[in-house]
């Protein structure tokens, strides 16, 4: 069949080499080719993609793990003490005298007619008790006082004209002596009846309650008709409260490392939180000359003038000592101390970048600064909040705080 009529009948004919020619096959081939080309490339490309993508990821959780495998601390330098620092230590004012004022009769409340916060004078009547079994007792020994009395004149008496008719030799000597015995003993009689009506007389005194000493009236217990007991034993109590508030007292308890410094009519500054801006001037009247052996301190008391009663006894106050003479001492804030169980340490950074753990010796507690009396120097580069698990030798990088930080750290070291 020639080849017009395979076209006719649609049927390929054959190429030279003797197989089928498709006429529109090679476009085709072409086509899926070049779709197979696009296919593969962006494969290559996506997985290229993919493999930088993880390498940059690696690259990235090494550098993170690289530096979180450092250790960034902040630090400080200790500042030294000057000499003319004032050691500020707290107390408490307290009357220079104070006393509980107790009932020495027994009998009830009439009146009383001073209240709290009364300037009272020496000798000024506090209250007044109704004393009924006392005014009775006073009334039975009256008249065993005279009683006695009564006696004492008979004996008397008798013995003197004993005396007469011995001297006649009508009566015998031993009724004689038994006469004088009786006169004598009456004389006792007298001079016991005698007290014991002086004695009820004094406790008749004190139905009238008076202060012993001018000063302040800090508390009053007791209210018309109460009952009260004599004496500040089993059921007795106080009836008032007296404080004498001018001078005021205070005691102070000085550090032992202090001890030496201090001496009796040192001048010293007192402060109180709610009296803002003001300064009170006091005197260390004397110390105890001796350290407590349970807290290691020295107590001291300061006699502070109160004249216009601006101070209260019981306020806190602040009472800023003079530390004179020279001391060696550096201050440190108090978030450098590692406490540890072989005491406390301060981290220090040396020139290479290690730790160094460096026991140290506690001072004074400053608040939010400690006294370091030995185990650093000035020089010395302070890890600020140093971790619990820090430990010689340990590798860190030294950064520069925060501003914050900064002049938080400057706050607390000031």
């Amino acid at each position: 069949m020639s080849d017009k009529r395979h076209a006719a009948l649609g049927i390929h004919g054959l190429d030279p080499h003797g197989t089928p020619h498709h006429a529109h096959r090679g476009p085709i081939l072409k086509r899926a080719k070049l779709a197979s080309a696009g296919i593969l490339a962006v494969l290559v490309l996506g997985a290229a993609g993919t493999v930088a993508l993880r390498v940059s990821k690696a690259h990235a959780l090494a550098e993170a793990t690289a530096e979180q495998g450092h250790l960034y601390v902040t630090t400080t330098n200790a500042k030294s003490v000057a000499n003319n620092d004032a050691l500020t230590l707290p107390g408490t004012l307290q009357g220079f005298i104070e006393s509980p004022i107790y009932a020495r009769s027994s009998g009830y409340v009439l009146h009383w007619n001073k209240d709290i916060g009364s300037h009272v004078a020496k000798g000024e009547v506090l209250a007044e008790i109704d004393t009924p079994e006392v005014d009775q007792q006073l009334s039975q020994a009256v008249a065993a006082q005279q009683q006695a009395a009564s006696s004492l004149e008979l004996a008397k008496t008798s013995a003197a004209r004993w005396e007469a008719l011995r001297k006649k030799d009508a009566v015998t000597q031993q009724e004689l002596e038994e006469r004088t015995s009786a006169y004598t003993q009456a004389q006792a009689n007298l001079a016991a009846a005698d007290a014991n009506v002086r004695r009820l007389q004094k406790l008749e005194g004190f139905k009238k309650v008076v202060a012993p000493f001018a000063g302040v009236v800090t508390h009053r217990n007791v209210d018309v008709g109460d009952l009260i007991d004599a004496g500040n034993g089993g059921a007795g109590r106080a009836l008032f409260t007296l404080a004498q508030v001018d001078p005021l007292r205070i005691y102070v308890y000085v550090p032992q490392a202090y001890a030496q410094r201090i001496k009796a009519g040192d001048s010293v500054t007192v402060t109180q939180a709610e009296l803002a801006g003001q300064r009170f001037k006091g005197t260390v009247a004397r110390t105890a000359g001796a350290i407590d052996l349970a807290t290691r301190t020295l107590q001291i008391e300061i006699n502070l003038p109160n004249r216009d009663g601006k101070l209260l006894a019981g306020a806190y106050v602040q009472v800023a000592l003079p530390v004179s003479g020279a001391s060696n001492a550096l201050t440190v804030p108090s978030n450098v101390i590692l406490f540890r169980p072989e005491g406390a340490r301060i981290a220090v950074v040396d020139d290479s970048g290690h730790i160094k753990l460096h026991p140290v010796m506690i001072g004074h507690d400053l608040g939010n600064a400690l006294e370091i009396l030995d185990g650093i120097t000035a020089s010395d580069k302070l890890v600020l909040n140093p971790a619990d698990s820090l430990a010689d030798n340990d590798v860190v990088i030294v950064t520069q705080p925060k501003q914050a930080d900064g002049a938080a750290a400057q706050k607390a070291h000031p």
